[in-house]
């Protein structure tokens, strides 16, 4: 049986309808089956009048657990509205970027061909990306039950007024502030709205929640890292006259009147991403955020390193002043 590849696209962009033609020509001549939703094809058939050649139809010809991989073209937006479709299942994403930063893609639209011989060739490796599972409370009752994959963020809902609200981490008070939001973040969402917010960049693959307050007027009002076993809440305080609004990647919003209570934990589903190039992710971030590296020697290796040509200095310990006993002095 053909491999069956789910092609998901902008298609309010001239440019993601144009890829997504060009990429079911060439799975067609390599013997993969293109498959798409019925309104991307619809809209696809607005444009061009017809789709470039034979294509499936997810949900009426197959579903989605006889799809082998998903192949999104557009930015990291695109990639987050795919996500909600095949989280919960096997089917893996793979990140064509034609948007901006595109920080979650895999490749550029220059490298569309090379992709798909890659996706061909099955020459990916697929890895596991923590999702959060996000409740939310309002008088003892859970009105709310949503995840997200980069981040959860409560944001006030009137820009005239701040949001008055009190951290809590493991079912501990950490501090209340008044503050425009709070990002509560995975490690993909690190270099997101968390990053943009004054939070660290964290490493894909480091188990950890974050925890980005949004211009809080506080004196301690630190970004946090937890452990991923910890839960993570945020309640808007019944005293503030200030509505907040619960925004999971961007795309699911809820509005939070005071009183409301925030919980985040890790999530035992996570979105599984195909990745076709082992690059590190120091070089990822270089290279997405332009960052200047002049200057960089690297590592020196052993077999590599000369001998010196003058006497090595010795390192001294020098014991802290206070330790130091004191000179008697005499009148």
């Amino acid at each position: 049986m053909s491999r069956r590849i789910l092609i998901l696209t902008h298609t309010g962009r001239q440019d993601a309808m144009a890829a997504a033609q060009e990429t079911c020509v060439q799975l067609r001549a390599a013997g993969l089956v293109p498959v798409m939703r019925r309104q991307e094809i619809n809209q696809i058939r607005q444009a061009y009048g017809e789709l470039a050649g034979p294509t499936e139809v997810l949900d009426e010809d197959l579903s989605l657990e006889k799809v082998d991989l998903g192949m999104v073209l557009g930015g990291d937006g695109t990639i987050l509205r795919s996500a909600e479709l095949v989280r919960g299942s096997d089917v893996p994403l793979l990140g064509v970027n034609l948007g901006h930063v595109g920080f979650l893609a895999e490749s550029e639209r220059a490298d569309l061909a090379q992709t798909v011989r890659w996706v061909v060739e099955r020459d990916y490796t697929v890895e596991e990306r923590m999702t959060i599972d996000v409740q939310v409370w309002l008088d003892k009752q859970k009105i709310a039950h949503t995840w997200a994959l980069n981040e959860a963020t409560v944001e006030k809902s009137d820009r005239q007024r701040m949001l008055e609200v009190v951290l809590e981490v493991d079912a501990l008070p950490i501090s209340s502030f008044g503050c425009d939001g709070v990002v509560m973040a995975t490690p993909t969402g690190s270099t997101a709205y968390a990053f943009s917010a004054g939070g660290p960049v964290v490493w894909p693959e480091v188990q950890a929640l974050l925890m980005v307050p949004i211009s809080a007027h506080a004196l301690f009002a630190k970004p946090l890292v937890v452990a991923p076993t910890s839960v993570m809440a945020l309640e808007i305080l019944s005293r503030t006259d200030a509505n907040g609004v619960l925004w999971c990647d961007g795309r699911r919003s809820l509005d939070l009147p005071p009183g409301s209570r925030v919980e985040v934990t890790k999530s035992d589903q996570p979105v599984r991403l195909a990745r076709t190039r082992q690059t590190p992710f120091a070089e990822r971030l270089v290279r997405k955020f332009e960052l200047p590296t002049t200057g960089w020697r690297g590592p020196v290796k052993e077999s590599e390193a000369r001998k010196p040509t003058m006497p090595v200095p010795e390192v001294h310990t020098v014991e802290p002043h206070h330790l130091q006993p004191r000179e008697e002095t005499r009148p």
